[in-house]
Parts: C-alpha cells; structure tokens; sequence
C-alpha cells in the first residue's frame, strides 16, 4: 500500500508578483525549488497565509537567484504581493518506508531567502 505524504515544503514564502493575463501556475525561483525538493512542474498546493485560499497548481521555474514568486492567470487572484504563503507538494510513499520517509521543508525569510531547513 502507498500513502500520500509531504515530500517537500517552502514555508513562508513571500508574493512577489501576480500576472492574471499568463496561462496559470506558481512561477518560483528553481534555486528554492531544488531546495525544496520540489520538481519543475510538479503538482503543488498552495496555502495563503493572509486570506485564507487553497489552491492547487504546478510550479514553474522562475529565473535563478530572483527569490520570485509569481502567482499566474487564475491563481493570480487568490493572492496579492506581499501575501505569505506555504507550498507543499506530496509523494506517494510505500508503507515500508514510512518509519524513515521525510520531507525535505525549507522556512523563508521576509526576503525569500533560506533562514532554517528541515529533513
């Protein structure tokens, strides 16, 4: 048997951006996404700290070294800058690997950079 579990974390990132008119997702940094253990194109979810929206998208990379985070297209309207948010993606794990499996979390300052890593 498999369950779902969180396999990666970006904890209080910041809203940098927000473009309605794009095709939709979460455009990051693919600096903290390989931090994260987050793929490009991933699925993920995201949690707004601020207003209290869940929404489930893909993550794309961004430029490297920006600390962006860019809500696009519908998404766009479930957040604003300066809105913190938490980004989780999940991994169906084998029941036997549970008692060792854990996710790879990274916690963001106000400037989007790396302050504390969790594994």
């Amino acid at each position: 048997m498999y369950r779902t579990m969180l396999s990666g974390k970006i904890h209080t990132a910041t809203i940098t951006r927000c473009l309605v008119d794009y095709e939709g997702s979460l455009e990051i940094d693919p600096e903290l996404l390989k931090e994260a253990n987050i793929l490009p194109y991933e699925k993920i979810l995201v949690a707004n700290r601020n207003n209290g929206s869940r929404l489930e998208t893909y993550a794309i990379p961004g430029k490297a070294g920006s600390r962006d985070f860019c809500l696009n297209g519908p998404a766009a309207r479930l957040g604003k800058v300066g809105d913190v948010v938490t980004i989780m993606a999940f991994s169906a794990v084998e029941e036997e690997r549970l008692a060792v499996f854990r996710p790879t979390v990274i916690v963001l300052d106000e400037n989007n950079e790396i302050k504390n890593r969790h594994n």
